[in-house]
């Protein structure tokens, strides 16, 4: 069996992409430290024939929900109550970045966007992720991105 640290290595960068993917960049490396936590527990008795990518993938995905969730749990102090709603409470404001755009999407296809086309997952990993289907995943992708062209009708790099 491969040296942890080379699993780390070889695997960090998608598994952070993965955690972005889930909630967002400023809780990603909390959730990359607690996926790679969790794998070092368990890699020892990983079978060697393992897709070792997608069983971090699958823990990234499921430590990212748990960070979420316990910040969506969190009290934020403020000194004052906002005068007017967020901008996010209104569709028609213009998003400022991808994350923002991703954000408006459910959570199925928020999730298939990121695995398909981030971490560059097949859709049968993808559905065993997302309790779904290969097609339900396959679907859920392409909503996404119809939706995200919607959200950004002008191809800035053309």
């Amino acid at each position: 069996m491969r040296p942890f640290e080379n699993v780390v290595a070889e695997h960090g960068a998608t598994v952070l992409r993965v955690c972005r993917a889930v909630v967002g960049p400023d809780d990603a490396e909390d959730a990359w430290s607690e996926t790679f936590l969790s794998a070092l527990r368990a890699y020892p008795d990983l079978p060697a024939d393992a897709n070792v990518e997608a069983w971090l993938v699958t823990i990234a995905h499921r430590r990212a929900l748990d960070v979420g969730r316990a910040n969506s749990r969190r009290a934020v102090p403020v000194a004052s109550p906002p005068d007017r709603p967020s901008s996010r409470a209104d569709p028609t404001a213009r998003f400022p970045d991808l994350w923002a755009a991703l954000q408006r999407l459910p959570r199925k296809q928020r999730m298939a966007v990121a695995y398909h086309h981030i971490a560059g997952l097949p859709f049968a990993e993808i559905a065993a992720l997302l309790d779904n289907s290969p097609d339900a995943a396959r679907r859920a992708a392409a909503d996404g991105i119809k939706t995200l062209r919607k959200l950004y009708p002008e191809d800035e790099t053309a």
